[in-house]
This record gives C-alpha cells, structure tokens and sequence, in this order.
C-alpha cells in the first residue's frame, strides 16, 4: 500500500519516484502445447516510470493523455487498487494527517445488484468509508441528488446504467473527501445533471478539497481544471497551466 506520512501538511499529495510496473503472461498456442513445444513467457509492462508529483491542498488537477500512458494506473495507484512497484505516496489533509481520499474510478462498481437502491446507499458508502450512522444522515440528500426518488426502493437489476451512475457518483461526492479521484466520470447522466455535477464539483472547490480528474475532454479540462499533466508512455511529458499544456497537446494530436 502507498505509505502515508505526517511530516507535512504542505501538499495533499506527494509523489516521489513512483513506478508501476505491470505482467503479461504469454502462453503458447494448444497446437504447440499438445505438440510437446508449448511453453510460457512473463513480460513486464511499466505503466509509470519514476513520476515525480506535488499537488497543494485546493488545487484541481487534469491528467490527460493518450490511451495507454498511465493515467488511470496512476489514480488507482492513489486510490490504492494497486500497489507500487517502488516509490512513495503520501496523501495528507491540511493537518499534516491521513487524508480521506474519495475514488471514483468505475461508478457503481461496488453496488449489489440484488439490492435496491436503498440498500446500495449503506452498502457503497460503507466501501467508500463512511460509518452507518453518517449514511444514514445523508440519505435523503443523496436520493435527491441523484433525482432517483422513484425507483431507489426497486432493485439495481432494473435499473439503467445512467441511473446507476447517478447514484454511484451522489455516494462519492456525500462522503465529504480531503482529496476526490476521478476517472472518466466527472458528468454523468442528461446536461440538466451534468450541470448539477459541475456545480457540485465547484462548491469541492470553494471548499479547498483538493481534486484529481482523469479526462479526454478537453472542453472538460478547460471547465474545471487549473492545472495540467500531460502523461506520455508512464512520464511527465509537461506540466503546467491549462492554456499551455492543451494547446501543445491539441498541436501534437492533430499532427500524428
């Protein structure tokens, strides 16, 4: 797991010297295997390669990249769905404490399916870490958010996926993190709640909560972002203020 520490409260995250290196397992064909030739080989994947990375208390961050440069290896490394391969991670509050990290890689990925929506409100946030009793205090606020009120007693079998995306996101954004992840996710449903979205994700902001997003949308990044890292093949291309960085990355998209 990434190791947390306490001697600074100048950053909600630190990264130092991060690699994340991943293994393909090749078999051979069952021709060659029935045949007596088969065997097995291990190739090693680096995701990410010795990321350096500091990011104040407050600030909004875009990762953007290709497919494939290690943007999402880098949030679920954070999110602590994977462990480094070497490196330090450190997430703090303002305090200098461990911070409360909300994840928001997969919407919905931890919902039981047998369950009703009501349910899978105790059930989620308990996985994203929130005790009973504060779940139970903000379920009606998350019911309304999510404009789910009349089908959060049926089960998630029922369901759309635009429902369930709705209500997944209404959990993360009730947990009331020092540091939100989010992977690809950031507006979900019809414009009216995307916008709902974007206000909530502006209040984060107001709030000082610091925010990591991973986004393909440019016009996204534009909206919320104001900081930038350009991820190629697992390294630090650039960093920097949102004008710059985009429009290097928009030079460089439309010639290759």
């Amino acid at each position: 797991m990434p190791e947390t520490h306490r001697n600074s409260a100048a950053f909600a995250i630190e990264i130092d010297r991060l690699t994340k290196n991943f293994t393909r397992n090749h078999r051979s064909s069952l021709k060659n295997t029935l045949l007596g030739r088969g065997n097995s080989s291990k190739e090693t994947f680096i995701a990410l390669k010795e990321v350096n990375l500091q990011i104040p208390h407050g600030q909004t961050l875009a990762i953007i990249g290709r497919n494939g440069s290690g943007k999402s290896t880098l949030l679920g490394l954070l999110a602590r769905v994977y462990r480094p391969t070497s490196g330090v991670i450190k997430l703090l509050n303002p305090l200098g404490e461990p911070a409360k990290v909300a994840p928001l890689l997969e919407l919905g990925a931890g919902f039981h399916h047998e369950l009703t929506g009501n349910e899978n409100i105790l059930f989620y946030g308990a996985l994203l870490g929130m005790k009973p009793k504060e779940t139970e205090s903000k379920r009606e606020s998350i019911i309304r958010f999510a404009e789910l009120e009349d089908k959060i007693d049926t089960v998630l079998l029922t369901w759309n996926e635009g429902a369930k995306l709705r209500l997944g996101f209404s959990i993360a954004i009730h947990t009331d993190p020092d540091i939100l992840l989010v992977d690809e996710v950031l507006a979900v449903g019809d414009e009216s709640f995307q916008n709902k979205c974007y206000r909530r994700i502006a209040e984060l902001q107001t709030e000082k909560k610091t925010i990591l997003f991973v986004s393909h949308d440019l016009g996204v990044v534009e909206r919320v972002a104001d900081r930038v890292i350009w991820l190629d093949k697992g390294v630090i291309h650039r960093d920097g203020n949102v004008e710059s960085v985009l429009k290097e990355y928009r030079q460089v998209s439309e010639t290759s």
